[in-house]
């Protein structure tokens, strides 16, 4: 059991690795390429910042499969089925319709049109839904030209989901890859536990998708050095989708041998078991909901619904009074919570524990989410244990005072002591006014969305250098 979890370990690290590596580099060239949009309206970080983070994630795609073709037990995947392939052919083409979106910008019917090329190519090489449980029917077959359909309005579903929830440093890569780890959990228990091969592609998606987004948050949390634009949004999007197609509409439910009796008894009871996997509408769930939001209020406003607007559910978030990076962790919970939970639900459906656990966090969530500018105060003492980027600005003053008055007293002089406990006072109250002063706007984009006129100073990032 250990050795097919350490190749997974190991394919993952060397996608995270490679992905983490390229990007430095792919940074320097998209700004020596131009691929640096001015600050939009619906914006929210203050100076421009390259995109084509998804050369870097393309490039840990391609590595992982490499890596994973050359593996023991998982070269397998690559000689009993085509989906490996699928898969990247279909990467291939929306990574490059992202890249040319990022330097040059292409129309959103286009796009369109070429998320579902993309799509159709892989169900041109076998990546496609063959059949689905329906709750009392029984496993339903599909025509080719059904499975193609719903395959082409799967991926096409779960690609403008994850770019439109693109939209802060760092949480689309930090949801996907929460997604995509529960997927894993899931998918390897029924390849591994149930020894059926045909969910082994989906759980190598999975690994490789997780190391795709670990690598590149350290370069896109906030402050974001580079974005993954939709080169990078679109591709792991469709490999999420992918993965869900390859494990949902391949896996027979009756291969399981769960439950005795007819095939209807048999799929009715698999039911809890295909609840995160039917669709992956569960595992993004909020970007999902974040779409059907979208497309809703402007078509309502008579806007066409791929029309760009600061409406989606982080923009809500920063606007009541939460933090850049407060906004994003509760996104992260919220994901991780529907993910994990339906994970755990499929496991043991009978169990009350956890439902109600579920509940707990959830009541937990809805906390942190009414209390936006509920901010955690250390006192004076402790402000040394915390990051320089995370202390108080009276904290940091009273410190450069503290330093000042030493200097002084080194220098010597006439008075110099006298001078140096001046300094080192500072202004009557100082300690008291360190206590009582909030956590500066500016740090870790605690600014929530307010006038846009701040950002008319910002410095443009020149591509010649």
């Amino acid at each position: 059991m250990g050795q097919p979890v350490r190749e997974y370990l190991l394919t993952l690290c060397v996608t995270a690795a490679v992905t983490y590596l390229l990007t430095g580099p792919v940074r320097k060239f998209a700004m020596m390429a131009g691929a640096v949009p001015e600050i939009r309206a619906r914006d929210v970080h203050r100076e421009p910042t390259p995109r084509l983070g998804g050369i870097a994630m393309f490039g840990g795609l391609c590595a992982g499969l490499l890596v994973a073709a050359h593996l023991q037990n998982l070269k397998g995947v690559f000689e009993l089925s085509n989906e490996p392939r699928a898969l990247l052919s279909g990467a291939g083409l929306i990574w490059l319709l992202g890249v040319l979106d990022d330097k040059f910008g292409v129309d959103a019917l286009v796009k369109l049109g070429g998320q579902m090329i993309a799509a159709g190519v892989m169900v041109l090489q076998g990546l496609t839904i063959l059949w689905i449980p329906v709750p009392g029917v029984g496993t339903v077959a599909l025509t080719p030209m059904q499975g193609t359909l719903l395959t082409v309005a799967l991926v096409v579903l779960t690609i403008n989901a994850v770019n439109f929830v693109d939209g802060l440093d760092g949480l689309a890569a930090g949801m996907v890859c929460i997604a995509s780890a529960a997927f894993f959990m899931y998918a390897y228990r029924i390849w591994f536990g149930y020894g059926i091969e045909a969910a082994a592609p989906a759980t190598l998606f999975a690994a490789i998708l997780m190391g795709m987004c670990l690598g590149f948050l350290p370069h896109n949390m906030h402050p974001a050095r580079i974005f993954m634009g939709d080169s990078g949004s679109m591709l792991i999007g469709l490999v999420l989708a992918a993965g869900a197609i390859s494990i949902t509409g391949q896996v027979d439910p009756d291969a399981m041998r769960l439950f005795a009796g007819s095939e209807r008894a048999a799929v009715h009871g698999t039911v809890p078991v295909y609840i995160p996997l039917l669709l992956p509408l569960t595992v993004v769930m909020v970007p999902v909901a974040d779409l059907i939001l979208a497309i809703v209020r402007r078509t309502w406003n008579g806007q066409s619904p791929f029309a760009a607007d600061r409406g989606h559910l982080h923009h809500r978030l920063l606007e009541i009074g939460h933090s850049h990076s407060r906004a994003v962790l509760i996104m992260y919970f919220w994901s991780g919570l529907i993910a994990f939970g339906a994970v755990a639900y499929s496991v043991n459906s009978a169990s009350m524990w956890i439902v109600l656990l579920i509940v707990l966090l959830s009541a937990v969530g809805l906390v942190l989410l009414l209390l936006p500018r509920f901010t955690p105060r250390a006192p004076l003492w402790a402000q040394r244990l915390v990051p320089p980027r995370y202390r108080r600005r009276a904290f940091l003053e009273l410190t450069a005072r503290k330093r000042a008055a030493k200097a002084a007293a080194a220098a010597g002089g006439p008075g110099a002591g006298a001078q140096a406990r001046t300094a080192a006072e500072g202004a009557p109250g100082a300690e008291a006014e360190a206590e009582r002063d909030p956590v500066p706007s500016g740090v870790n984009g605690a600014t929530a969305v307010g006038d846009r006129s701040r950002f008319t100073h910002t410095r443009k990032i020149s591509s010649h250098r």
